[in-house]
């Protein structure tokens, strides 16, 4: 479900590094973000519209730059969507309230799910425990 707002509302509400990632799915570059690295317990929410999406207890240091996590809070917050950019097969995660563009998702995680949450830090804002 995208919230009903034009380009320039989410101009206005998202700073531009964030507008180009969730709006125009951009990759910020990796080991920038302010979140790659954090480590306070918490909620890790969508910038754009608030929706819980990663438990800091599922955070991990993946090694590849960017905020990793093994699962998602609840499977109705993300939309888990094909993408055949660049010529490859990746599964693009969407904030599954406002279909901003999150990341990818890989099978390369650790156990038990085995899956690999690599998001954009500028897609996420965080709420302490």
């Amino acid at each position: 479900m995208i919230l009903p707002m034009s380009n320039d509302e989410w101009k206005s509400k998202l700073s531009p590094e964030a507008y180009n990632v969730c709006r125009l799915g951009a990759t910020e570059s990796p080991f920038s973000g302010k979140w790659y690295t954090h480590k306070e317990a918490g909620t890790y929410i969508c910038v754009a519209c608030k929706t819980p999406l990663f438990s800091s207890t599922t955070k991990f240091e993946s090694g590849t730059g960017w905020p990793s996590f093994s699962e998602v809070v609840d499977s109705k917050n993300v939309i888990l969507k094909d993408d055949y950019a660049y010529n490859m097969h990746r599964i693009e995660v969407l904030c599954g309230h406002c279909s901003s563009h999150l990341g990818h998702v890989f099978p390369d995680g650790p156990p038990p799910s085995g899956k690999r949450f690599c998001i954009n830090s500028v897609a996420l804002d965080f709420i302490p425990k």
